[in-house]
This record gives structure tokens, sequence and C-alpha cells, in this order.
């Protein structure tokens, strides 16, 4: 997974495109901005930043922020876990 391909995952899980944005800060979204020191994820509110995590692979950084998406589908009910 890649920045290219994460908004086609994001999507298939139920995300919508108004929750995240890649490549630019904006305030109350998910924001994954790439620049010579790495990646970095966190969510953005009034300006400031939270729950920020820096990563140095492009793909763990995508993968961190799907698995914190996905959880909140999850949580929202909106995804469904199957059960064995």
């Amino acid at each position: 997974m890649n920045v290219e391909t994460l908004p086609e995952w994001l999507t298939k899980i139920g995300v919508p495109d108004d929750v995240v944005s890649i490549g630019e800060e904006a305030d109350q979204r998910w924001c994954l901005l790439t620049d010579d020191n790495g990646h970095e994820v966190f969510w953005q509110e009034q300006g400031n930043r939270y729950d920020w995590a820096r990563f140095d692979d492009e793909s763990v950084a995508c993968h961190y922020l799907f698995g914190r998406l996905a959880w909140a589908q999850v949580a929202r009910g909106s995804l469904t876990v199957p059960t064995a």
C-alpha cells in the first residue's frame, strides 16, 4: 500500500473522502504528509496536530492510517468483523 493506492483501500471499507487529506494539511481530517524526513500521520483540528506519528517507510505510514480508520469503521458498526 502507498499514497496512490490508499484512497482506493479506504473507499473499499467505507471511509468517506472528507475524512482524509493526503499531501496537504486540512482541518477536521486525518492527514498524511510526505517530506524529506519521512511520512507524518496525524489528526488536524483548529490548526493543531493530534495523535501525530512519523514513519520512515511510506507503506508503514499508509498501513498505520488504514488501520486506524478501519478500526473506527468497526467501532461505528460500518465494517463488521466475521465471527467463526
